[in-house]
């Protein structure tokens, strides 16, 4: 298996101002082989609404792709390069040639994104061009990368990095045993220069497809979003959120309207530039703490599946459409109280912990499974019967079992009874919901045993 772990890196001052060097002919490489790309499309298409009745055609040429623009580097290394706009001299050759190779493969990924789409056929805006603050990163691979443990108490590790030398960083993280180095990421944030090491473990398996879930080794999760509550599993627990960007809020807040206030390009709005930046990065850091003790917490309760929902984040964050009146004047459309609801999808940031989840749940030999959540936050999950119709209902009292049942837990078990194909057929009709195809009667013992539990945890009984 292939992972990456990042360290804080500590170059010296000659280092650094090499690193930054590399950088910043990334960069030119970058912006120069996108140039081409719009120069190609530029000239090799027309619009189908204004094309002229008379026109002269241009020369065709080939369209631009990662193998013809590699081509160029054997030449721009020959001799430095002068910047028109700003006159400075880059030397090509002072960077490892499968560096700007890969800044290359970048360029064709992004540009193919925007012709053609992505895999799934999602396309994605047009490319810009990166300005400095815009590309921090470059990245280094091959036989030249070599990495050392010889620091008193091991606080520290080394890495030689061809064309650079040694470079110390601080080992806040034990590397694994047997793990070899495969490809080394700079990455240039407000706090400094950091390290990624691509690292491959052949004691850890890849793919664990032959695990077959059943009801004692998987587990359900329900993203709840409600208060103090971030997930809910089925085993009946709830697990609380952190809301790092709403506690933040204010302070973000205040630093954005002091640099909104200062002219642009003046030396107090670049120091309050840096400031929001750093703000922005401790909100980073402790979501993503957060989120990497929940997932280490879910991964050690020794369950091999893991089912959350298919969340559509992007339409759940989306805003609300405009409406407008008969005059064809616009009308309250809801957006204003959607905003916090769309900031509070963010602040969880579910994406990023499933994702998370899944590779600390590879490590470990499990799998984490997205599933379909249709009808699991309103169907009970031990009686065919729709309950939780509103938002608003979140609780729910049995009088023939005397028995409390939460919204979260129950959604949280029903997507459990999704990934193990024992819910329910459900038909949508003019007449309302139809259930088909049942089985619930097998797995109600072992829910209300759940919700039972879960309602004395909750009651303190």
């Amino acid at each position: 298996m292939k992972y990456t772990y990042q360290y804080k890196a500590l170059p010296t001052t000659e280092i650094k101002l090499e690193i930054n060097l590399w950088l910043r002919i990334c960069q030119y490489w970058y912006n120069r082989q996108l140039g081409d790309r719009f120069d190609w499309w530029e000239h090799n298409r027309t619009s189908v609404d204004s094309c002229p009745l008379v026109a002269s055609l241009p020369v065709l040429r080939d369209k631009p792709n990662y193998y013809s623009q590699k081509k160029y580097l054997p030449g721009l290394k020959k001799k430095p390069i002068t910047v028109q706009w700003s006159g400075e001299e880059l030397d090509l050759s002072r960077v490892p040639a499968n560096t700007l190779q890969e800044v290359c493969k970048r360029v064709d990924k992004a540009f193919e994104r925007f012709i053609a789409g992505d895999s799934s056929g999602n396309r994605s805006g047009k490319p810009r061009f990166k300005a400095q603050s815009r590309y921090r990163s470059f990245v280094v691979e091959g036989a030249g990368l070599e990495l050392y443990s010889c620091s008193v108490g091991g606080k520290y590790l080394y890495v030689k990095v061809p064309k650079i030398g040694v470079i110390k960083i601080r080992s806040h993280r034990h590397l694994p045993d047997g793990a070899t180095i495969k490809q080394l990421q700079f990455i240039k944030k407000n706090d400094g220069w950091f390290v990624n090491l691509r690292l491959e473990d052949t004691t850890v398996p890849v793919s664990n497809a032959d695990i077959i879930p059943n009801w004692e080794n998987s587990l359900g999760m329900d993203a709840v979003l409600h208060e103090d509550d971030y997930l809910a599993t089925s085993e009946g627990f709830k697990l609380l959120s952190l809301k790092v960007l709403r506690k933040s809020q204010h302070k973000l807040t205040r630093i954005s309207q002091k640099k909104n206030a200062r002219k642009r390009g003046s030396k107090a709005r670049r120091k309050l530039a840096k400031r929001e930046g750093k703000q922005h990065q401790h909100i980073a850091r402790c979501r993503k703490d957060f989120q990497y003790k929940t997932a280490h917490k879910l991964v050690r309760t020794g369950k091999k599946v893991f089912f959350h929902e298919d969340l559509n984040l992007k339409g759940l964050s989306k805003r609300n459409a405009p409406k407008q009146d008969e005059n064809g004047a616009f009308i309250p459309n809801g957006q204003a109280s959607k905003s916090g609801l769309n900031l509070s999808w963010s602040d969880a940031a579910f994406g990023q912990f499933f994702q998370l989840l899944g590779h600390i749940a590879g490590k470990a030999g499990a799998v984490v499974i997205a599933k379909n959540p249709a009808y699991t936050s309103q169907l009970l999950a031990y009686r065919d019967e729709v309950i939780f119709t509103d938002c608003s209902i979140r609780e729910y009292w049995d009088d023939n079992l005397n028995l409390w049942v939460d919204r979260d837990i129950n959604a949280a078990i029903n997507i459990l009874r999704v990934g193990l194909d024992i819910f329910p057929t459900i038909k949508r009709c003019k007449g309302g919901i139809t259930i088909v195809g049942s089985i619930t009667d097998d797995t109600s013992k072992e829910v209300l045993h759940i919700l039972g539990c879960a309602t004395l945890r909750e009651r303190n009984i």
